[in-house]
């Protein structure tokens, strides 16, 4: 009975009922960007620390005046190469949207993100602790949202440095 019950729910059934906040069949174009990597793990708190410090090479080495090609002055985070799943390793990339990939200067990455279906999250509050809340949400409904772990990514726009009004959206990549 359990089964024909969840095989007869759609994918937004499923997220209601779990009261995840998300933008159905959200798709995005693909998107080049250039910026600055590491590696990582969720693992023991080392992403704390490796992306603490990958945010303030960021702005410590003035690292968005060294992007040519810019197409908006948004600052995007994107976690990609995962190794399996959230708990695995995976690169984090923290950069802007490009128009090309043609020229990246040295120490720099560049990658095109591939559309795919996605899930917008936003996060509200005081930064950062708004987005940690937020993963945290995602990763507690990980098997529910049959992610791709392609890549996920977080938009840093105009309104993400507002105190306890900040928003950045967070899309996450799932499966059809």
């Amino acid at each position: 009975m359990i089964q024909e019950f969840s095989a007869a729910l759609e994918m937004t059934d499923i997220f209601k009922i779990l009261n995840i906040n998300f933008a159905k069949n959200l798709q995005m174009e693909n998107f080049k960007i250039i910026g600055i990597s590491t590696e990582t793990s969720n693992q023991n708190n080392q992403a704390a620390a490796d992306l603490g410090k990958l945010w303030q090479r960021f702005f410590a080495e003035e690292t968005a005046s060294k992007i040519p090609n810019k197409e908006n002055e948004d600052i995007y985070a994107i976690y990609t190469d995962y190794e399996s799943d959230y708990t695995g390793r995976y690169t984090t990339i923290i950069g802007q949207q490009v128009s090309t990939l043609d020229n990246i200067p040295d120490g720099f990455v560049g990658r095109e993100i591939k559309n795919e279906r996605l899930i917008k999250y936003k996060a509200k509050g005081e930064m950062p602790h708004a987005v940690v809340d937020t993963w945290q949400e995602i990763w507690a409904n990980d098997i529910a949202l049959y992610r791709t772990y392609n890549a996920d990514f977080e938009v840093y726009g105009e309104k993400s440095q507002q105190g306890s009004d900040s928003e950045v959206e967070i899309y996450i990549g799932v499966r059809s």
